[in-house]
């Protein structure tokens, strides 16, 4: 057994680090909102009554969700340089850059999330309509 002062006193200034990150949580307003995020939790199985915890999980979404809005515009900007020069000229003067599906399923992917957009077929113009609004 290791009873090394160094590591026990390591340990503590750990301990007072995390409690002094779960305190500055309840005084933190996440973008994400509790009771969303509550929402889910509960929805998956899970129920804490403790808000930092809650909490947590939504800054870890929202890290989550930032990283993959980084990765998905960093594809984005590589699928806009490969665009024939010509093309890419009229693009310059809108400036804007347009996400699209295949950019967010890259960056997904990274993360281990396989997004696959089904097919859509219409045979005729009230495919896909709700049976009583299709009579109208």
């Amino acid at each position: 057994m290791n009873h090394n002062p160094q590591s026990s006193e390591g340990r503590h200034d750990d301990d007072v680090a995390l409690s002094d990150f779960l305190a500055s949580l309840m005084d933190y307003t996440p973008t994400i909102p509790d009771e969303l995020v509550e929402h889910y939790l509960a929805k998956s199985g899970f129920q804490c009554p403790d808000v930092r915890l809650t909490r947590l999980v939504a800054v870890a979404t929202q890290k989550f969700v930032a990283e993959v809005a980084g990765n998905a515009l960093q594809h984005c900007k590589a699928r806009q340089a490969t665009i024939p020069k010509d093309k890419r000229d009229k693009q310059q003067k809108d400036k804007r850059l347009v996400l699209t599906m295949e950019d967010l399923s890259k960056a997904l992917r990274e993360y281990g999330v396989n997004v696959k957009h089904q097919e859509y077929f219409a045979d005729s113009p009230s495919a896909g309509m709700d049976p009583v609004t299709r009579d109208e």
